[in-house]
Order: structure tokens, then sequence, then C-alpha cells
């Protein structure tokens, strides 16, 4: 598994070869590799600053002076596309002044991507919503609107407890009020149920667990998105009377672009056993939500109690993590006889639900609590984290080989390697 940061014999002594991502600027890299951008440019002759390109390598300094350091009280935070004081000051419970007094020669009016700034740390008390409403951190893809939708109020209700909110630039971590509604609970017509959306849900696994099809729950809940379920959001499940009918295998659901034919070779099974043992199928109208019993193969690796998977073009250690949400512990214990750092397409994975297996830190790394201002707007925080450590997604996940992606939250403490 080879990290982004590579040395190349192109770049001059006592610099390193480094390739341009989307979003890279000379600025953001210098912020983050601890140089200047007037460094860059003096052994890239001829870069257009302007107009990086996604792929293109430069060099970068190594930096020899130590990293900035935010005074006692406060805490780093990295600027963000659409970030302003007002914003961060709301967020994290403070004032304009007071960020600006902790940065001398801030511009307000000139924040950059990238730019490192610190946030002192709040000893107001936490944010007070008035009687009748509760306090609601914002997350990742919230809007006003699926929070009215979820919490059963209206976005106009929203706004009214909330002065001065910005319906169109909601900030994650910000803290805001949702009333509490008065209307009577979710109700569901006869023969179904109330189920509220967790992590992960999809309609499709759903249907798979309720023994029902994608169509029912649709048409019991019109205007549902299938591809925006929000955590909170509650639906109505169809009650089932019809028990699954009988299979020597596993059950699959089918999805959209499904085929007998693509589900044969992504099981290792032939059309012929898959029609054989789902009777009366028609394999010229497979219907999305569908159940059918994919049967055993003598070919399949064994994998009780767990998913098979088989190793796609461009699939390597750190995407099969974050697809599944499993921590390298979890890889291990379902792959013994595979060397997990050497995966390659076409392989079998046999993928186990995550399970506490232990997670010391070893020789190499050094204990990181995240920090607030890790959490980045469109990634995973495994994956900020990488790029502010100068590592790799894979390296920090072998460092915590119990950890899946989505257990790297605000105050966990992981291992982080070091070079």
């Amino acid at each position: 598994m080879k990290d982004y940061k590579e040395i190349s014999r192109r770049c001059p002594s006592g610099s390193f070869s480094y390739t341009i991502k989307a979003g890279d600027t000379l600025y953001q890299l210098a912020k983050t590799y601890n140089t200047t951008v007037e460094a860059i440019l003096a052994i890239n002759p001829g870069i257009n600053p302007n107009n990086l390109q996604i792929g293109q390598r430069i060099c970068i300094p190594e930096a020899g002076k130590p990293s900035p350091r935010c005074p006692r009280g406060s805490f780093p935070y990295t600027i963000k596309q659409g970030d302003t004081l007002y914003e961060l000051a709301r967020t994290y419970n403070t004032t304009v002044e007071a960020i600006m007094a902790i940065n001398p020669g801030i511009d307000p009016y000139n924040l950059q991507i990238g730019q490192v700034i610190c946030i002192p740390e709040s000893d107001k008390p936490p944010h007070r919503c008035p009687v009748g409403s509760f306090p609601y951190t914002i997350k990742a893809g919230d809007t006003l609107y699926e929070l009215a939708r979820t919490y059963n109020t209206t976005v106009e209700a929203i706004m009214a407890i909330n002065p001065g909110i910005d319906p169109y630039n909601l900030q994650i971590g910000q803290v805001i009020c949702i009333p509490e509604s008065d209307k009577p609970p979710h109700r569901c017509p006869v023969g179904s149920f109330p189920y509220t959306i967790k992590a992960g849900d999809t309609l499709y696994e759903l249907a798979r667990t309720y023994n029902t099809t994608v169509e029912a729950i649709m048409a019991i809940n019109p205007g549902i998105d299938p591809y925006n379920l929000q955590i909170g959001q509650v639906i109505c499940i169809p009650e089932s009377d019809k028990p699954p009918h009988k299979c020597d295998g596993h059950y699959y659901v089918v999805r959209p672009g499904d085929t007998l034919y693509t589900i044969s070779k992504k099981y290792n099974v032939s059309v012929a056993k898959l029609i054989e043992a789902n009777p009366g199928i028609d394999p010229n109208n497979l219907q999305v939500g569908q159940l059918i019993c994919i049967p055993k193969s003598d070919h399949h690796k064994p994998c009780p109690g767990g998913t098979i998977y088989k190793v796609m073009e461009h699939d390597n250690l750190s995407t099969i993590l974050l697809r599944f949400n499993i921590s390298v512990r979890d890889l291990e214990a379902g792959n013994p006889d595979i060397d997990i750092d050497k995966i390659k397409p076409g392989q079998e994975l046999c993928i186990l639900p995550h399970k506490n297996r232990g997670c010391p830190c070893e020789r190499g790394t050094k204990p990181y609590r995240i920090q607030a201002s890790d959490v980045p707007h469109d990634e995973a925080v495994v994956v900020a984290l990488a790029k502010k450590f100068n590592t790799s997604v894979a390296s920090i996940m072998e460092a915590n080989p119990n950890m899946r992606p989505g257990d790297f939250q605000v105050g966990i403490e992981v291992c982080i390697p070091y070079h």
C-alpha cells in the first residue's frame, strides 16, 4: 500500500514529491507542511499557482520550524469552504472579537481555505433553548426541511426560534433549537407498523429484514425519497403474512440494474442454479426489492455469519474498510489466509460484522484525541486525519485495527503512525 507522499529523486535534497489532489492550493499545502508559498514556488520553477492540475507532481520543502501552537484555552481550526468568523463564533459558542484577539493580523474578510486559526474554548453556559424546544447539533447533510420532517414540525417554526439562522448555510457542529411538536405521533395504516430510520438503513435492507418489498414500503410512505433516508425519520413498514421461501444458502434483495447473470457472477453460481433455487422466478423481469435465494456454491470460501464480497477493480484496503465500515481486525478475522495489504481484483473476502477484538497502540504510533476541528464537511474523519498527519487512510486503520471508519469521532483517542 503506497502513501500519497512518495520520495522522488527528481526533488532536490531537503524536499519531497507531492501529487496534487482536488481542492489543493499552494497556500493550503504551505500551511499543511509548515512552509511558505514562496518556498514551494522557489523549488518548482515555472509552476502556475493559479492553475494546479490534479495528478500534477510538485516538490514540497521539508519544514525546519516547529508547528504553530494555539495558546492555552484554545484549539486549532482549519478554515473550510464557506467559513466566516461569525459562523465559527456561533458554532463554538464564542465571539468574533475573541477569535480575532488570539489571531493577531487575521483578515476576517479574506479567510483562506486551509488556513489554520485558533478558536477560544468557551466558558459560557451551553446553548439554551426556550421552553417547548430542545437543542440539536447540525450534522453533515442536514437541512431545515429534513429536520422539520424528522421532528414533525415546520421550517418556519424552526426559524422562528432561531433568529438570524441562515437556512442555506448550516454549519456542522452548529447548535440550533428544534420546537417540540404537539401534533399526534406518526400513524401507520392498519397492517403496518412505524419504524425509525437508523444509521446505515436502506429500503432494500428493511424490505429484506421485514420480508416485504421496496415497492410495498414506498406505497404506504408517499413522497419518501429512498436515496435520502434521514436518521430519526419515522416510516411505515408493511406487515408480511407470507413466510420466506426456504433457501439452502442465503437471501439477496434485488437492486437496480441487477440481472440473474450479474448476480450469478457476483456469487459464483450458475444462472441455472439460481432459477432452480427460485421456482416461479421470471429471469427477464426481476423487481427491485424482490427477495431471491442464492444457493450455496461449492466454490465459495466459508464465511459463517458474514457476507462474501468479490474485490473489484480499484478496490484497496482503505476503500473496503470505508465501504463496509469495519475494522482491520474484522477483515483479518474473516480472512486469515489473505494478506490484506495485497488485495487483488477477483479475490473473495469474508466480511464479518464488526466486533470488539482489542486495540492496543503499538510502537511507531502516538496517541491523538480527535478535535472538533478535525471533522470535515465532505469526507470521513479518518480521511481528514490522514491528510493532517501526512499519512494514508490504510496506515491509520492498521494502527487502529479494531476501529471502523465510522468510529473516528470527536473526543475519541486514536493511534497515529509517525515516520
